[in-house]
């Protein structure tokens, strides 16, 4: 995309109000939304309102509508709910409501609103939107404003976030508050699979979602739970007798426990509800197992939000600013949301009426049609859940005399397991017989290698680090041995799970097939490293939790900073020379600065953070949070910017620090890490099925184009099959890192938020697009 950058230093908010309002139900993230427009609105000069208790305070006036300064949003980035209130609002819905709100807007000369909600939410604001000038036109009428008033204020804008943590809003792939309502209830379920085990139990969970099976969905995939009712996809008629086969099957195979999942809104083929105790019943009757339930409740919409939905949540409430001073009488009232990795702008209204096409499709019995409204994650997911939890008989099972192997490569990151497991179990419905590599590539050498089964893989997306075992050694000094290797185990595949270090192998293997012929078969690579800095995907496996775990690091301890006062943190941060978990983690944590090494920074840099830091001394806001990745520089070292600080700021601030190490590195996989290395693996297993039938001649399997090698990766919206050799190009093989960074666009959006003068380019958004209904061809070319 060859354009001129635009940066946004041209868009000026000069003699413009924004109003900012959260309405319907709460969900976490919408404080750091809250924050972001409020903060981006004050940068660009704009004056930026408060209006309390969503539409209820804009109808009632008076203190509900506040002009803010860019203290009143600080500690909130790490606050759950949303400190501006949200209240289920009758008198908005009538005209003489609208007609009070209009004059409350017009007094203060509001005329840009940021509504962060639900759907219903969204669409008062649109029809309010709509209703604009006739309702200037009546205020003028009644005396109460003067004709100048109805010309100055002649139109309204609207731009809408999401904030709903069921994910049931057509358009965007992720609402604001569904990762963290995901990480409540994996929580629980963790929890909960410990005392099971303990006792042999069955546990039936009911989630939220009275309309969307989204939560339920993605958790039962993220827990491998044996069983899940969601409304769009009800069970067949008999389910009753299937899922009670599948649990007592279960249970033969001596898994102690059993975890079915239960969306509020659970219905089966006619409409009929399908409750917990329900399903409860049914289990205890058929089975006589000991059952219990344990309905979530609100425990979903609470506690801090996630580091994803800080970062959603602050691109959004930026993108809806700008989406606010770019707008015009006639652009329509638009939602920004995220699709794949990308800030987008869609037409309010489009949205809303696929969201509501869904429910007609589900209340009609259309369910096949329900799934595919719900956009093509949501079909994915179905999919592949599908895929992994039931096991076909063996008689059904295709028979493909394959052999494939499986390996984790390089340092541990969490949701490597998923990644197995799924590579597993997928490789087995395909029909072939699956490897399991002990201990990477040295292992290999060794000959550590068995078979594994369907049952060996169970209960291990929730487990932290490397099941397997995993190494940093590459292949090429045991070549000849990991060719031995292979060949006496009739390798025909490999599958290698990993960070830097199996990109680095799969380029020594694919060097080495002009000598064994062993490596000329299918290799894919998938990425998996807390550093995230894998070329050819923007997300890799592990850096989601490492991420979480920085965020949680450093909420306690600004909390910690916040009690003694005049307190500045620094922290180092793990990601080898990739800036990818600084600066992230800056701006989910709302750091002041993060120092990383693909923006090189001088003495005179450090200098101006020392002032900056003494300046905001002055304020309400008396503490400071700095992140550095541990290679950005090698003489700017932790200890010698924590000096620095400590000398330059004497008698303003005093000074810590703290080196994470390696707790990045642990953990339980977060819901993100588990479901993408569960999709992205089942992806590149069906790719290797794929490749071996068409390499497969004169009874053996032989590939040697660079297409045969590849790594499979997630690119702005779609996951994409890259050979490792076309890569290479795109590599600094010295720092280990890629050329080119996505989220490296992401750096000044920290510095705005910081109170930094910097520029901005915002050639990627501004640009309105429709709703695209997918093919459901489109669904098997790699959304996520």
């Amino acid at each position: 995309m060859d354009h001129q950058p635009k940066f946004f230093e041209n868009l000026s908010g000069t003699g413009k109000a924004i109003g900012v309002l959260t309405s319907g139900g709460d969900a976490q993230g919408m404080n750091a939304a809250v924050r972001a427009v409020v903060r981006m609105g004050i940068y660009v000069k704009a004056k930026v309102y408060f209006v309390y208790e969503g539409y209820q305070g804009m109808v009632d006036g008076g203190d509900n509508i506040v002009e803010v300064s860019w203290e009143s949003v600080s500690s909130i980035l790490q606050v759950g709910g949303t400190v501006i209130g949200s209240a289920r609002c009758k008198s908005f819905r009538t005209r003489e409501g609208r007609l009070q709100a209009a004059y409350n807007l017009v007094q203060r000369g509001i005329t840009n609103l940021c509504v962060i909600g639900g759907d219903g939410s969204l669409t008062g604001a649109n029809l309010f939107r709509e209703e604009w000038s006739g309702l200037l036109e009546e205020l003028a009428q009644k005396g109460k404003i003067d004709q100048e008033a109805v010309k100055k204020y002649a139109y309204l804008n609207i731009v809408g976030m999401v904030g709903s943590i069921d994910n049931d809003f057509c358009g965007t792939d992720m609402t604001i508050g569904t990762d963290s309502a995901l990480h409540r209830i994996i929580e629980v379920v963790d929890a909960i699979m410990t005392t099971a085990q303990s006792h042999q139990r069955t546990f039936v969970l009911e989630v939220m979602g009275r309309h969307c099976g989204y939560l339920a969905l993605v958790s039962a995939l993220a827990c491998g739970a044996d069983w899940v009712f969601i409304p769009e996809y009800p069970p067949e008629e008999g389910w009753e007798d299937s899922m009670c086969v599948k649990l007592s099957e279960n249970r033969a195979r001596k898994k102690r426990l059993n975890i079915i999942i239960v969306a509020e809104g659970a219905i089966d083929c006619h409409n009929k509800p399908i409750t917990s105790e329900k399903v409860k019943d049914l289990v205890v009757q058929r089975l006589g197992f000991d059952t219990r339930v344990t309905i979530l409740g609100h425990v979903q919409r609470g506690g801090t939000p996630s580091a994803f939905d800080r970062i959603l949540a602050s691109r959004m409430g930026v993108e809806a600013v700008l989406a606010l001073l770019e707008g015009t009488p006639d652009t329509p009232a638009c939602v920004v949301s995220l699709s794949g990795n990308q800030a987008v702008r869609l037409p309010l209204m489009e949205c809303v009426q696929m969201t509501q096409e869904v429910q007609k499709a589900m209340d009609e019995g259309r369910f096949v049609e329900a799934v595919r409204l719900r956009g093509r994650s949501f079909e994915n997911n179905l999919n592949t859940y599908k895929l992994l939890s039931h096991k076909k008989p063996d008689a059904e099972l295709p028979k493909t005399n394959f052999n494939v192997a499986v390996l984790n490569v390089g340092a541990p990151a969490a949701g490597m397991n998923a990644a197995v497991r799924a590579a597993v179990r997928v490789g087995i419905t395909e029909g072939h017989k699956m490897f399991a590599v002990i201990d990477g590539f040295e292992g290999f050498s060794r000959g550590k290698i068995k078979e594994i089964s369907w049952g060996d893989v169970g209960g291990w997306t929730g487990q932290g680090g490397s099941i397997l075992g995993t190494k940093r050694t590459l292949p090429a000094k045991y070549l000849e041995k990991i060719a031995d290797q292979m060949r006496t185990n009739n390798i025909n595949a490999l599958m290698v799970i990993g960070g830097f270090e199996a990109y680095l192998g799969l380029l020594e293997l694919s060097a080495a097939r002009e000598k064994y012929d062993e490596f000329c078969v299918p290799m894919v690579m998938v990425p998996a490293t807390v550093s995230n800095n894998v070329p050819g995907s923007d997300f890799s496996i592990g850096a989601d939790t490492a991420l979480n775990t920085i965020t949680d690091t450093c909420d306690r301890i600004k909390q910690s900073a916040s009690g003694t006062k005049r307190r500045v943190f620094i922290i180092e941060t793990m990601g080898g020379y990739c800036g990818y978990l600084a600066n992230m983690g800056a701006l989910a944590a709302g750091a002041d600065a993060a120092y990383i090494f693909e923006e090189q920074f001088d003495i005179r840099e450090l200098q101006a953070n020392v002032e900056h830091l003494t300046e905001k001394m002055k304020t309400s806001i008396q503490r400071g949070l700095v992140l550095r990745n541990e290679n950005c520089n090698e003489n700017y070292t932790t200890d010698f910017i924590y000096q620095l600080y400590s000398e330059e700021g004497k008698g303003v601030f005093d000074c810590r620090k703290n080196v994470l190490g390696h707790m990045q590195q642990g953990g339980a996989p977060s819901p993100f890490d588990r479901n993408f290395g569960t999709k992205i693996s089942a992806k590149a297993m069906q790719w290797i099925s794929k490749k071996l039938k068409e390499t497969y001649r004169k009874g053996k399997v032989f590939a040697n184009t660079d297409d045969s090698v590849c790594l499979l990766g997630m690119r702005r919206r779609n996951l994409v099959f890259q050979p490792v050799a076309e890569l290479k190009n795109e590599t600094d093989f010295v720092h280990r890192i890629p050329m080119e960074q996505w989220w490296l666009k992401l750096r000044p959006l920290m510095k705005i938020l910081a109170k930094y003068k910097t520029s901005y380019d915002v050639s990627d958004s501004g640009q309105l697009e429709h709703v695209a209904m997918h093919s459901p061809k489109e669904a098997e070319t790699g959304a996520i």
